[in-house]
């Protein structure tokens, strides 16, 4: 629990209070009450493990009660809306109300007030600011990833490219060796072609000349 006792007082005298826990801090109070300066104060006092702090203006102490760990922004925010509900209400005009004369009145708003920053307290301009801060870097370091997941894209694109550019390389490559083979292929085939008409036209040849030509070289000298 982080309020734990609220007040509104003209000078040393309770108006209104309300407590929220069960051990009673009534001559705490009452003792610092006392201490308070008559003229226009923010200050906050320290007892045991609790803070009392106070907001003094136009003769009226708006007083609360918390535990250390409640800080200082939150106790003096929830002093400024219990002030402002309190000079809203048309009781605080009146400069003769006695010692808890408005406990039936407004003691209902204070609790009201003691619970919502008890469970979910406002947040404040400090808290505010930094809640945009914290959202503004989430939205910085979501647009960071998602301008390094199109850089991976890119590259992914790039090495496909690559790869391509490879690919088609290989096939000119590929291409003009089997050009090579085959022009060779052909030559042979063509070289192979001659050498046979030239065996086939021997033979033939062999047949009315010989073996070796001489019967026809004997024959045109006769």
């Amino acid at each position: 629990m982080s309020l734990i006792h609220a007040l509104v007082a003209r000078g040393p005298v309770i108006l209104a209070e309300h407590q929220a826990g069960k051990r009673d801090f009534s001559q705490a109070t009452q003792t610092i009450l006392s201490k308070i300066p008559p003229n226009n104060s923010k200050l906050t006092y320290v007892w045991e493990q609790y803070l009392f702090h106070y907001v003094s203006e136009g003769g009226f102490v708006y007083l609360v009660m918390a535990d250390e760990a409640a800080g200082r922004r939150m106790p003096f925010t929830f002093l400024s809306d219990l002030q402002k509900k309190f000079i809203s209400a048309p009781s605080s005009s009146s400069d003769d109300t006695p010692a808890h004369g408005l406990q039936g009145t407004f003691g209902p708003t204070i609790a009201a007030l003691v619970h919502t920053y008890n469970t979910t307290p406002p947040p404040d301009e400090l808290t505010r600011a930094q809640a945009e801060l914290n959202q503004v870097k989430d939205i910085m370091v979501q647009n960071v990833e998602q301008i390094l997941s199109r850089g991976e894209r890119i590259e992914l694109l790039v090495d496909k490219t690559d790869v391509m550019a490879g690919q088609a390389t290989a096939f000119r490559r590929g291409a003009r060796t089997v050009r090579r083979q085959m022009w060779w292929r052909n030559s042979k085939m063509l070289a192979l072609c001659i050498l046979v008409g030239l065996i086939l036209l021997w033979i033939l040849v062999a047949q009315f000349c010989g073996a070796g030509l001489n019967q026809c070289k004997s024959t045109s000298d006769s």
